[in-house]
């Protein structure tokens, strides 16, 4: 079973960095996967963030393009990052890793429901 778990958040200023990380255990290396980020803040729904296919390459949510990137471990390929910059209070959010295990059409998924397995989360908190 793959199972994500997310690990690297923090508080942090607005204005400043974070880079969150998430590692699908088990099988180190699968290659149709798809592995996403979404957010949730306080009282509003889920959000896509971003995620990195093997098809489609990475594609991100309006409000965090030109901020965010997400990138594969160099050594790890079961293991994506999250580098955010330039925080903003409004990136104030529980973080989720997801994997999509079902095959990756190069679509850029970004539903929840497309999404199999999903973290814990990590929670990131921007102060003003």
């Amino acid at each position: 079973q793959v199972q994500p778990v997310e690990s690297g958040g923090g508080l942090v200023q607005a204005g400043g960095s974070l880079r969150l990380s998430c590692t699908a255990s088990g099988p180190t290396y699968i290659s149709n996967t798809v592995q996403g980020w979404f957010r949730q803040a306080p009282g509003k729904e889920r959000e896509f963030v971003g995620a990195i296919s093997w098809v489609s390459g990475t594609f991100y949510a309006d409000s965090v393009k030109d901020r965010f990137t997400i990138s594969r471990d160099n050594y790890a390929k079961d293991t994506v990052h999250l580098q955010m910059n330039s925080l903003k209070p409004d990136d104030t959010a529980v973080y989720y890793c997801a994997v999509r295990r079902r095959g990756d059409w190069g679509l850029r998924y970004s539903a929840g429901s497309e999404f199999d397995l999903w973290g814990q989360g990590t929670q990131v908190t921007v102060s003003s």
